[in-house]
Parts: C-alpha cells; sequence; structure tokens
C-alpha cells in the first residue's frame, strides 16, 4: 500500500459528497464541532464554522487493504434520503478510486455514508 496522507482524500469526497443533488451539506463529528467551538475569536474563520472535510473521515482499514471514508451528510427535505445516500457513496467511491489512481496508487475504497440529518425548508413569506 502507498503511503498518502488520510488528508489528502478528504477533500476529494467532500467535494464529490456535496456535488450530489438533495446533500445540504457534511456534518462534522463532536470533536471537530467542539474545536472549532474552542478556537479564538479573532482568527479568520468564525469559530462556528468547520471545513465541509470536517464531514469526512478517511483510514486506512485495519488490515491494510484499502481506504475506508465515512461521510456524515445533512440531506434535504422532499427527496428520498436512500436514493441520496446511494449516490453519494458511488460518487465518493468513484472520485476517491479516480483520485488515488492519478497518484498511482489502485488501492480498495469502501464508503460508508451517514446521514445525520434531513434539514427542513424554510420558505420565504
Amino acid at each position: 500500500m502507498t503511503t498518502i496522507p488520510p488528508t489528502a482524500l478528504l477533500g476529494v469526497a467532500a467535494e464529490a459528497a456535496l456535488a450530489v443533488p438533495g446533500v445540504d451539506g457534511l456534518q462534522p463529528r463532536l470533536f471537530d464541532r467542539l474545536t472549532a467551538a474552542a478556537a479564538p475569536a479573532g482568527t479568520d474563520t468564525p469559530s462556528h464554522r468547520t471545513a465541509p472535510e470536517a464531514g469526512v473521515r478517511a483510514d486506512v482499514a485495519p488490515d491494510g487493504s484499502g481506504w475506508r471514508i465515512e461521510v456524515r451528510c445533512v440531506l434535504a427535505e422532499g427527496r428520498r434520503a436512500l436514493d441520496i445516500a446511494r449516490n453519494v457513496h458511488d460518487r465518493v467511491g468513484d472520485a476517491v478510486v479516480s483520485h488515488l489512481a492519478a497518484l498511482g496508487a489502485e488501492e480498495r475504497v469502501t464508503v460508508a455514508v451517514t446521514v445525520t440529518r434531513i434539514a427542513a425548508r424554510h420558505d420565504a413569506v
């Protein structure tokens, strides 16, 4: 297995997931949210904001057989969550495999998609 840092895959996976129609955003893990909240108020980005990559986790499989990618999605209301999750799964998997191939690494990629919530639409009155 080639030595590729997990951070190299986060942006690729986040971009692919956010391009899926019906994905409203990516939900950061609690650790990322707490880290962002604890950031000094004078930083360039507001403390309540986190990068989309915070909603993606990339790890090497314990047996070294490839990559495990976890994507935590917030979906838009009004569409079938299962269809969107399948689409995210497929697009993220394809994007990561293509990115790895461009780096000369042909490795197995397993993608898990977790729907953390469905954002309600707020129509203007």
